[in-house]
């Protein structure tokens, strides 16, 4: 069945020499979002509307022209109420199909990445040996190794988590032609550890991304191969990795064995790295989840113990806990358990400390959790704004964005308030 699109709306863009990226880039908003209005599976939002007519230099009256759908080959000519109540009828009656030359695209790309990862996954299990294992290859894994932590600094620097992507699979791509290659035991080791180490940075894009199947792919590979090559602290740390999205799901149950395995592996690690107390902090999160206090308590207490550490404790980009966060940690610990005074006071102090835009937005979607519990309507408006604003600026939808999808949800006693409402349309289209 053919597709409800907008064909109208799409002409006029490409008129006024706009992309799907152009456009949203100049609206504050992302690719996808365009996309979606040009195939008719939601309106922009008001916020967007006046906006969008200044760009494509039409009136409100003609943007509602063309937000018509073309059902079947046919133009509809309605009212706005009109429109809307068909738009959701033939939707909900069709198969959206991608456009050409971005979901599927996408699409393309998955299957990509998972023949990357299918291949990897065979070669770190079963390398091919070679006879002479004093063959020298330190200097060429040497450099795997440092543009694996050019792009763990690339990511951390970038606003928009995804356009790293591309260089990484570039990465991942090359380091599989490594591994496929003959190589002596040490040096398949430290192959194993360069592979692990791109997969968990592969993980976090996807994560951000909110793809959490593709995440799930990269982690558990990662963890293979931090395995192999006897990298415990790595392993751990693909483990800790994996739980986030189970505990982002509230799958609290399900991902309290994987933390206690991280944990065991943790242990065997360098005892001078953070590691093990970056998985007690994500323990925490998950004893809070199941509404554990004093088991979340003790967690917490083992991973402000990394403050007593004296060398550094982060050796690279895929460990990144130096206790820094522990007063955010804390205060999402006490929100989940209901303790909205304990919270405040932490994430107030956390607020203050955060310089990065995408912590700064997972702060302020807490803090109007919190005002949720407290049936501060004004809180909530406030702070929930400001963490929208941060999502879009940054398209970290996946990492803000699920937390406001949480917020969203805990709205609805407040539904019957027009600002509230609002607020909830706003989160709805990241």
């Amino acid at each position: 069945m053919t597709a409800a699109r907008r064909p109208r709306l799409a002409k006029r863009r490409r008129m006024r020499g706009f992309t799907q990226e152009s456009l949203a880039a100049a609206l504050g908003a992302d690719r996808s979002t365009v996309a979606r209005w040009e195939r008719g599976q939601c309106d922009p939002q008001p916020y967007h509307r006046s906006k969008l007519c200044e760009l494509l230099q039409i009136s409100p009256d003609e943007l509602d022209e063309l937000l018509t759908i073309d059902a079947a080959g046919m133009q509809v000519h309605a009212s706005p109420a009109q429109r809307r109540v068909l738009q959701g009828r033939v939707i909900a009656a069709t198969v959206v199909t991608p456009d050409v030359g971005s979901d599927e695209l996408e699409d393309m790309n998955r299957r990509e990445l998972l023949r990357l990862l299918s291949i990897a996954g065979t070669l770190v299990a079963m390398p091919n040996p070679v006879t002479d294992e004093h063959a020298d290859d330190s200097e060429h894994i040497s450099q795997y190794e440092q543009l694996n932590s050019h792009l763990w600094q690339v990511y951390a620097l970038s606003e928009s988590k995804r356009t790293v992507y591309p260089v990484v699979r570039q990465q991942l791509d090359l380091l599989t032609g490594s591994l496929h290659r003959a190589h002596s035991s040490a040096a398949h080791k430290r192959l194993c550890v360069a592979t692990g180490d791109l997969l968990q940075l592969a993980g976090e894009i996807f994560f951000d991304s909110n793809r959490y199947t593709d995440a799930a792919h990269c982690y558990k590979l990662a963890a293979d191969a931090s395995k192999e090559g006897d990298a415990f602290d790595l392993w751990a740390c693909a483990l800790a990795r994996h739980a986030y999205l189970g505990l982002y799901e509230r799958r609290f149950e399900d991902v309290t064995p994987i933390l206690e395995g991280a944990a065991r592996v943790a242990r065997r690690g360098d005892g001078q790295l953070s590691t093990r107390h970056w998985v007690a902090a994500v323990q925490a999160e998950a004893y809070a989840g199941l509404g554990d206090l004093d088991a979340c308590q003790r967690a917490l207490d083992e991973a402000e113990q990394v403050k007593a550490l004296t060398k550094p404790v982060m050796p690279g980009g895929w460990l990144r806990f130096d206790g820094s966060r522990l007063a955010e940690e804390r205060g999402t610990c006490y929100a989940a358990l209901g303790r909205a005074d304990l919270a405040s006071e932490a994430l107030a102090k956390a607020l203050d400390t955060a310089t990065s835009p995408r912590r700064r937005g997972s702060i302020l979607a807490d803090l109007a959790a919190l005002g949720v519990q407290t049936r501060d309507l004004d809180r909530v408006l406030n702070y929930g704004g400001q963490a929208i604003e941060l999502a879009e600026q940054t398209r970290s939808s996946g990492y803000i964005g699920r937390k406001l999808q949480g917020l969203r949800t805990q709205l609805a006693p407040l539904s019957s308030d027009n600002r509230a409402a609002q607020l909830s349309d706003r989160i709805a289209q990241l």
